[in-house]
């Protein structure tokens, strides 16, 4: 027997506050033709608990506290649909999240991986922003290089070939953050990237979480960055690499500024405008020019 088009997979650490909702949003699914696996990454709360109450309608893998790039890494290995989506657990999908997906990869059988747009919503349900498609189609490596959020969606709207998996590895254990991005660009590498343009995905983002994590998300960028500059094509690992990394670290630099940090955001836009001097000087130096003056960025 053929497996299901579909393997969603959901991985879950003490998320027994939020788990159910994710769930409940896969099973509303229009395209029905879908698996979903839920694994539980060594929860110490009532995931488990949560997960049991499916009975049958999910697959439940049970691990070791190992992270999410592990849980990910699990449930791609217990999947048996001819394509993987991602949903994170605190993060939950519209109704035709899915069936909006497989039109669009049945419409251009090239594309090996796709997204759709997304709504940032509030601990309250509140819409806060939006994720826009962001325009990149079919090759998309250097989008992703130039811009990292290039991907709408991310961990909870991309669906993606089971197959190539194998050929790109899994997702990056080592990382702290940004695995998701990592990821894509592995594979923007050696396949074809598509997006609906339609929101279809609800991502929640609770008050100062990024604030939080902006040192781990810093140095996962520089990582990511550095890590797979070679899957670029050799023309491109030189001075476009360099302005790439440079407008990475002058985006930090900001978030670093305006979290208070200003001799640490000064040091970022040193380091970027070594990289680049010429392509991006100008905004460096007045970006420099406005800290070094208080004013905001």
């Amino acid at each position: 027997m053929s497996g299901p088009r579909v393997s969603v997979v959901v991985p879950a650490y003490n998320a027994a506050w939020c788990v159910a909702r994710a769930i409940d949003s896969v099973l509303a699914q229009t395209a029905r033709d879908f698996e979903l696996i839920v694994v539980n990454d060594g929860s110490t709360d009532d995931t488990a608990a949560v997960l049991a109450s499916y009975g049958d309608r999910i697959r439940v893998v049970t691990q070791q506290n190992a992270g999410l790039s592990a849980a990910r890494n699990a449930g791609i290995a217990a999947a048996t649909g001819d394509w993987v989506a991602f949903l994170d657990a605190d993060d939950w999908w519209l109704p035709g999240k899915l069936a909006a997906q497989l039109d669009l990869v049945d419409a251009q059988t090239d594309i090996g991986f796709c997204s759709t747009a997304a709504l940032i919503v509030d601990p309250e349900g509140r819409q806060v922003g939006t994720w826009e498609d962001s325009g990149a189609y079919g090759d998309i490596l250097r989008d992703i290089f130039a811009t990292n959020a290039t991907v709408a969606g991310s961990g909870s709207a991309v669906m993606a070939r089971r197959t190539l998996f194998a050929q790109t590895g899994g997702f990056d254990t080592t990382l702290r953050s940004l695995e998701d991005i990592d990821m894509w660009m592995r594979l923007a590498a050696i396949t074809r990237f598509g997006c609906v343009r339609e929101a279809q995905v609800c991502i929640l983002r609770a008050p100062g979480s990024m604030s939080r994590n902006r040192e781990v998300m810093r140095n996962s960028a520089l990582q990511v960055m550095n890590k797979n500059r070679d899957l670029l094509p050799p023309p491109d690992r030189g001075a476009f690499w360099r302005t790439a990394m440079a407008g990475v670290l002058a985006d930090y630099a900001k978030w670093r500024y305006r979290d208070g940090e200003r001799a640490a955001a000064l040091r970022d836009l040193a380091q970027a405008f070594a990289l680049a001097p010429l392509a991006r000087g100008r905004l460096i130096l007045s970006l420099a020019l406005a800290m070094l003056t208080g004013r905001p960025v």
